[in-house]
């Protein structure tokens, strides 16, 4: 179980002051929760997203909800909450987490996510030569209950004999209780041929040499002869 200890915080703390405190400023929404601002370890986060991704189901330990002027069944009562990462805010310069949006979840419904696609295998058709792989999607979208939700989703390439053969979504093996949302007929990989590359040379301008030719004849009539 992945679970993710946060703490509840007023919509009006200062944001920078929280990261200052090596917190990552969060909020939550979703099934039976209302929008609730929270805060993250940042080490905490580092670890659960390397684990979990944003396709496993977090448990989100939420302290400081026990606040009697919540609704019922809105944080009032509830310190844990099923939860996926649904959006992950990145400094542009600096490359680490500045904000995350948590998605609370029920896990008795389905869920639609994407999920990224792992190629493996070597294509025939690139082995024997014919051309390169080309990866045409590397994610899909999917629906399925929570607990059934994939880390990912493996495609092997090794069919893919000819320069005709394609891997489209609907050749895909997907778990069990996984249903694909993305159309069965687009393509996901196969093999391009490659191109070869010939050298063009410029065309000789043939009147350019007529002329030059006939320049070096004017001069020659018109040297005068040695006495």
């Amino acid at each position: 179980m992945n679970i993710l200890t946060a703490t509840k915080r007023s919509k009006t703390d200062k944001l920078a002051f929280i990261r200052s405190k090596g917190m990552i400023p969060a909020v939550v929404y979703g099934a039976q929760v209302e929008n609730q601002p929270i805060s993250v370890l940042s080490t905490d986060f580092a670890k659960i997203l390397k684990i979990a991704g944003v396709t496993s189901t977090i448990v989100l330990d939420i302290a400081g909800t026990s606040d009697k002027n919540l609704p019922e069944g809105k944080l009032g009562k509830v310190t844990k909450v099923d939860v996926l990462i649904h959006e992950v805010q990145v400094d542009p310069v600096k490359g680490f987490p500045v904000h995350i949006d948590f998605l609370a979840i029920d896990m008795n419904k389905p869920v639609e996510v994407t999920i990224p696609l792992e190629f493996t295998g070597l294509a025939k058709a690139e082995k024997d030569g014919l051309g390169t792989l080309v990866k045409v999607l590397h994610e899909i979208d999917i629906e399925a209950l929570p607990k059934d939700l994939p880390h990912n989703i493996v495609v092997d390439v090794t069919g893919i004999a000819t320069l005709e053969d394609q891997i489209h979504v609907k050749d895909i093996k997907l778990p069990v209780g996984v249903t694909a949302i993305t159309d069965g007929d687009d393509v996901v990989a196969l093999v391009a041929a490659v191109k070869e590359e010939v050298e063009e040379t410029a065309p000789v301008d043939l009147s350019a040499i007529e002329v030059e030719k006939k320049g070096k004849k004017d001069d020659e009539d018109a040297t005068p002869a040695a006495e």
